[in-house]
């Protein structure tokens, strides 16, 4: 009958030895394990295989040592007994299968199924996207793992978003969930915590919704064509057209305005103004121009590569300066380090930039679209400015001279036939009394 004993090796020189174990099964099967339980020579009984009863040890230390002696010794005949073929068992065959039942995860050789917020870490390292838009796709990962938390804490605990079972029902309660978000931060404290932005979130507009859904729609389709899933939960969820009013900007004139306004008693501010009225000279997003240094400055013009652009196409854009754009520049011409201007970061730009419109009375009102209602509102000059205005003020004023969309994108950096650039042609009152007189 096959046996197994528990023995050890003993030697005068050690404090710890390791239970080693013996399986018989008659003359023909001698098999050997040496275990990774550790023990005193001294207090281990040979016969009765346990811890000595006399001697003095910690009764839990003794009834867990005991318990593994035991449960070590049914693990191997559970392995050896049932085996039909005895020339099969060795010794090595036996240490590798006690090791395969107490670690399973060293053997296991099937691949780890990527989850879907791996493959979508993957997705944008594989298309190598500019750092605005790596930003832009960041803010929907996010979004999309508090959902998953919130549908695991309100509806269903065992809610995980994977390729396969993103239906068009989970998006329309994503939508929900978007649109309501900035209500639940106080109600899921834990949620903000696990997954935090740099602000309370706040009501999302329609437009800002579709450009979440339209990145996770580029995902899917990067998935299909990668075989990562068949399933496109798009074929049957409507994604809603954006919405723009018609932009707004300054003229030349608030231009001078701003500039010309004595703000000596706050230089702050001056430098952030300045700074706003480059960038309407030279019309660039305010990514690429916190980015400018002095080595941008070659031979009286500016050049650079679009944010947008550079993981395309690379253009090299270059806008000429003009003499107030390099008055600006001679003006901060000792700022320290490479940077080209004392840039801050960019929501106190904005918050700057409306407190220079202020100071300088541009407070005009202003037909804008509300971008959680879509209907129109009137707000003053100053209580919506920001560092776009900069680049429509360019852009739009450029148009009213030239009226040649190709050649003002060359200096804004837009392709030819951007789409976003129709957004800034606006037909104002100027244009459309040219056009009547080509009629008389």
């Amino acid at each position: 009958m096959p046996t197994v004993k528990a023995f050890i090796r003993t030697t005068s020189n050690k404090k710890e030895s390791n239970i080693r174990f013996r399986y018989s099964d008659g003359r023909e099967v001698q098999l050997f394990h040496k275990s990774e339980i550790l023990i005193n020579p001294a207090v281990f009984d040979e016969k009765k295989e346990c811890i000595k009863a006399k001697v003095v040890f910690d009764s839990g230390k003794r009834k867990q040592i005991d318990k593994s002696i035991s449960d070590r010794k049914e693990l191997i005949k559970k392995l050896c007994i049932g085996i039909t073929d005895k020339n099969t068992l060795t010794s090595e065959w036996l240490e590798y299968s006690i090791d395969k039942e107490l670690h399973p995860e060293k053997y296991n050789t099937e691949p780890k199924r990527q989850s879907f917020f791996d493959s979508f870490d993957e997705f944008l390292k594989v298309k190598k996207l500019s750092d605005w838009r790596n930003r832009a796709f960041d803010v929907v990962i996010r979004a999309m793992r508090r959902y998953e938390m919130y549908t695991q804490l309100t509806t269903d605990k065992s809610f995980v978003l994977s390729f396969d079972t993103i239906t068009p029902k989970v998006l329309s309660d994503f939508d929900v969930f978007l649109r309501n978000e900035h209500l639940f931060a106080e109600q899921y404290p834990a949620i903000y915590e696990a997954v935090p932005e740099s602000r309370t979130p706040k009501p999302r507009g329609q437009n800002t919704i579709n450009g979440i859904f339209t990145k996770i729609r580029t995902l899917f389709l990067w998935a299909i064509s990668n075989g990562k899933t068949a399933n496109d939960p798009f074929k049957a969820f409507k994604i809603d057209g954006c919405v723009y009013g018609t932009p707004y900007y300054i003229s030349i004139e608030e231009r001078n305005q701003l500039y010309n306004t004595d703000l000596s008693q706050h230089p702050a501010l001056e430098a952030q103004r300045d700074i706003f009225v480059f960038q309407c000279l030279i019309g660039c997003r305010v990514a690429d121009l916190y980015r400018l240094t002095k080595k941008n400055i070659i031979n009286d013009g500016v050049e650079y590569i679009a944010r947008k652009t550079k993981d395309g196409r690379p253009v090299t854009v270059r806008v000429p300066l003009n003499s107030v754009a390099k008055e600006i520049i001679s003006k901060y011409k000792d700022y320290e380090g490479e940077k080209l201007f004392p840039y801050t970061y960019e929501q106190k730009y904005n918050e700057d930039i409306k407190e220079t419109f202020a100071i300088a009375g541009l407070t005009r009102p202003v037909v804008i679209l509300d971008p959680l209602t879509r209907e129109s509102v009137i707000r003053p000059l100053n209580e919506i400015a920001s560092s776009h205005v900069a680049r429509r003020a360019f852009v739009g004023n450029l148009y009213k001279q030239v009226k040649y969309p190709n050649l003002v994108g060359a200096l804004s950096g837009h392709k030819e036939g951007s789409k976003a650039f129709a957004r800034y042609r606006e037909i104002d009152e100027e244009i459309k009394n040219e056009l009547v007189k080509m009629l008389e």
